[in-house]
């Protein structure tokens, strides 16, 4: 895929969730899921966000946004942070970050 952003999750007994979370926030036919085993690769061409509400919408009202550091191993692409969201984007000689998109 090129210009592939995104998370790199380690397996765990709520990867599936959150990949669903992933594909919520997401047109579906564009995210890619990787099962490697040991670990998800959940990527989009650009531009793949997660939202908070998606998270609790599966995980439950008590998941926090800074648990998901603990399941991402890596990712791909720039990311943004914030308690709302995080966002995975391809920059490219672009001088400004995705905002709140």
């Amino acid at each position: 895929m090129e210009d592939a952003v995104g998370p790199v999750l380690r397996m765990c007994d709520e990867v599936e969730l959150v990949v669903r979370a992933i594909q919520d926030d997401n047109p579906s036919d564009s995210v890619e899921v990787l099962d490697c085993g040991a670990y998800v690769r959940v990527q989009r061409s650009g531009f793949l966000k997660l939202t908070r509400a998606s998270l609790e919408r599966h995980l439950g009202a008590g998941f926090q946004m800074s648990q998901l550091e603990s399941m991402m191993s890596a990712f791909a692409g720039r990311i943004q942070t914030s308690t709302d969201q995080i966002v995975w984007y391809f920059r490219t000689g672009q001088t400004s970050s995705p905002g709140n998109a």
